[in-house]
């Protein structure tokens, strides 16, 4: 059996690879690592979890061991898709090159430029970064990638589906020809053939699994039910989740539950709280210094459920993930491929369960068509749907709210409630328009004001007399006299009782200013 210390790495490199507790390489590991040290291009396709980052982190530490780094111009470049993935290769480096002086800097997206721009000016031996911030900086004018002999692009069936393969092809052109690449990936689709068949030269081509296959150490399941209601399909979904939570009890010591939406993530963090479990959300929309606590977090124990988008899906090595839940059943089939294989990694056993409903047969007859095995159903567990008509259907005198959106368990809300309240007698309609009853051609009803008697007689509901709404007559119109030289349309209606004077007054523009002048002695 091949062991590190057959593979000509450099004793400093091995010295840190015993000390990490390793002996033994994984298959992708003992051959992807020969060809690299000679300065070989390495296409490697192998599932998540075979240990993809060693197998280049190794040898590159072994390559970079001779020569100098210069102030921005790093010597190896290192591209991940996600900035946790490129967090997670910047640990690597740490571990397997504290015997040697190598730098490393790390560009992503969430922490400021001026610290990054710091460690670029300094020199670098390895840069590793996202494509969106390493292009930033190159914009910038702060990076020079002409310097690079070596090039790993991890995750690549990842950075398609992100989008990033016009920004990877964008880095490629601005390397040198002759550098080496070490190009990975757990899938290959028609678009990363064609990238690896424009840039690759000669590639040793590793395949140690068969690709797209799931780890025989994960057990499956499938979760199908069909929902009460087609509007109560979120909620019967997570009543099954919680059930299966439960089901599990102490095997499940944490687990990873992947919803196919940023806002499902949150909804379903939030839901899980709410009925005592211990869980936190991760998601591209969130701070950095977010995520990368709620990682730390689970990691440590102090989080025992995480629900995660796709972005923690490829590329996360927490080893002793126990269950993995999909929550929503991926539209992509190798997405199942890499969420189920969080779990079942460095050899330890894992169980996936996947909740489906019969709207997601499209989506499981493809990942069963990838994965060239049918998923084992497993049955709902009982009881799991009548606790979700119970959770629904709760009392109205619990926090629920009502239509106005306003809460009835407010304090003192019970006391309210017990006392009954006065009904009060309907008011009658009080009619606060004039009636108008006819109107003739260029006639305006004005109604007179009303005595304050009157008014109060309204307010108490009573009807007013039937004098009252008949229609004012012109002449009886006191609020508009008569004004000699003034016809009815030089009235003005709507002002109330006051009609200021300038409005009844006339204007026009003087020409001159002996006109001005005239006009000013005839106002005086």
């Amino acid at each position: 059996m091949t062991k590190f210390s057959d593979l000509a790495l450099d004793p400093r490199v091995l010295q840190a690879v015993t000390d990490a507790g390793y002996e033994t390489p994984t298959p992708i590991q003992a051959q992807a690592i020969p060809p690299a040290l000679l300065r070989q291009d390495v296409l490697g396709i192998a599932q998540t979890g075979t240990g993809k980052t060693a197998s280049f982190v190794l040898p590159m530490i072994t390559l970079l061991g001779q020569g100098r780094a210069r102030a921005r111009m790093p010597r190896s470049l290192v591209l991940a898709p996600t900035r946790e993935l490129a967090a997670q290769v910047a640990e690597n480096f740490d571990t397997y090159a504290k015997y040697t002086k190598l730098t490393k800097a790390l560009l992503i997206g969430g922490v400021s430029f001026g610290e990054q721009d710091k460690l670029i000016d300094r020199g670098v031996d390895v840069l590793i970064a996202t494509p969106g911030r390493l292009l930033d900086h190159h914009e910038r004018g702060k990076l020079l990638l002409t310097g690079v002999e070596i090039m790993v692009v991890d995750e690549a069936d990842r950075m398609l589906d992100m989008g990033f393969i016009p920004d990877i092809e964008r880095i490629f052109q601005l390397t040198p020809p002759r550098r080496q690449t070490l190009f990975y990936s757990a899938t290959m689709a028609p678009e990363i053939e064609r990238i690896t068949n424009t840039f690759l030269k000669t590639p040793a081509r590793i395949e140690v699994a068969r690709q797209a296959s799931a780890s025989l150490t994960i057990d499956q399941q499938l979760i199908k039910f069909t929902p009460s209601r087609k509007d109560r399909s979120f909620a019967d979904k997570r009543a099954v989740l919680r059930a299966l939570i439960k089901q599990e009890g102490d095997a499940c010591t944490n687990a990873i539950i992947f919803c196919n939406r940023k806002m499902d993530v949150d909804v379903v963090a939030k839901s899980l709280k709410q009925h005592g479990f211990n869980a936190s959300p991760i998601h591209g929309d969130l701070d950095q210094s977010v995520r990368t606590r709620t990682l730390d977090g689970f990691r440590d124990g102090t989080v025992h459920l995480l629900i995660a988008s796709d972005v923690a899906a490829r590329g996360l090595d927490i080893p002793a993930v126990s269950h993995v839940f999909n929550f929503d059943v991926p539209s992509h089939p190798e997405d199942y491929i890499h969420r189920i294989g969080r779990t079942g990694r460095a050899g330890r056993l894992g169980r996936a369960y996947t909740i489906a409903t019969p709207h997601d047969d499209k989506y499981l007859a493809a990942i069963e068509q990838l994965i060239k095995l049918p998923i084992p159903l497993g049955a709902v567990p009982e009881g799991a749907l009548d606790d979700a008509s119970d959770t629904e259907n709760r009392p109205s005198g619990s926090s629920s709210r009502t239509s106005s959106g306003r809460s009835r368990g407010g304090r003192g809300s019970e006391s309210r409630s017990a006392e009954p309240r006065p009904e009060r007698k309907a008011e009658p309609k009080v009619d606060v328009m004039p009636v108008i009853e006819s109107v003739e051609e260029e006639d305006v009803v004005v109604e007179a004001p009303r005595p304050q008697a009157d008014r109060n007689d309204d307010r108490r509901g009573a009807a007013r007399p039937a004098q009252d709404r008949r229609p004012a007559e012109r002449g009886e119109d006191r609020r508009y006299p008569a004004r000699s030289g003034s016809s009815d349309r030089d009235r003005v209606v709507g002002m109330g009782d006051h009609v200021p004077d300038f409005i009844l007054r006339s204007f026009r523009i003087a020409t001159s200013a002996t006109e001005e002048t005239e006009d000013e002695q005839a106002a005086s």
